[in-house]
């Protein structure tokens, strides 16, 4: 008998094992995502003054809508990147998992009405600071959800991989670490300064699209 059909049930088991179970978890995700961000576009408004004369100075003072519909379209996609690095290593799935995962995409589908409410409020009263409450507190949130998911599923490895990196999920978890808690230090900024708010938690968007230096080594 050849030497390679003997190890063909060996390597067939191992496959099998090793199969991911999160395939419809993740189809369903991408279509959650893709929806929020096309709905952000919504909150843009044609100007009323559309001559030349005008549109310029119309479009000028849009520019806090346009800043936050920005800001919300990086987040969101910025977190569909992590949302994709977390699920090469998570493989298997429960109902715990699948609960968090929803109550996270639930989060992300309402992020189109607090950046609406930030750009319709700052329009009216730019001296008010409300709505960047609201903008920033959904976020803090936010941040919270990805990591209890992060956290569910690597707890002792349980859904991870057989042969996952842990120095990629020791660096997962270190950076997902602040979130939270940057995340609050923006939202103690919203009740000072609106635009202060949008440009941080843009800055925060993209520091969380850099994956840790131990990601980037990963063969």
């Amino acid at each position: 008998m050849p030497w390679n059909i003997l190890f063909i049930p060996t390597w067939f088991k191992i496959f099998m094992d090793e199969k991911k179970e999160t395939g419809r978890i993740e189809a369903f995700s991408d279509g959650v995502f893709a929806v929020a961000i096309t709905l952000l576009v919504l909150n843009i408004k044609i100007p009323s003054q559309l001559d030349d004369a005008h549109l310029g100075n119309e479009l000028l003072q849009q520019w806090p809508t346009l800043l936050a519909f920005v800001t919300s379209f990086a987040t969101i996609g910025i977190m569909w990147i992590n949302h994709h690095r977390l699920f090469t290593h998570i493989k298997r799935a429960d109902t715990g998992l699948m609960l968090l995962n929803l109550l996270l995409l639930l989060l992300i589908v309402f992020v189109p009405f607090p950046t609406a409410l930030l750009a319709e409020q700052y329009a009216l009263y730019p001296d008010q600071h409300a709505a960047a409450i609201v903008y920033s507190g959904t976020f803090v949130i936010l941040a919270c959800c990805f990591n209890l998911l992060w956290r569910y599923a690597s707890y002792h490895h349980r859904l991870l991989g057989k042969g996952v990196d842990t120095r990629a999920v020791t660096a997962i978890s270190r950076q997902y670490l602040f979130g939270p808690l940057v995340y609050l230090v923006v939202f103690g900024v919203s009740w000072l300064n609106t635009p202060a708010t949008i440009i941080l938690s843009f800055a925060l968007a993209l520091f969380f699209a850099i994956p840790g230096r131990a990601l980037r080594l990963e063969p």
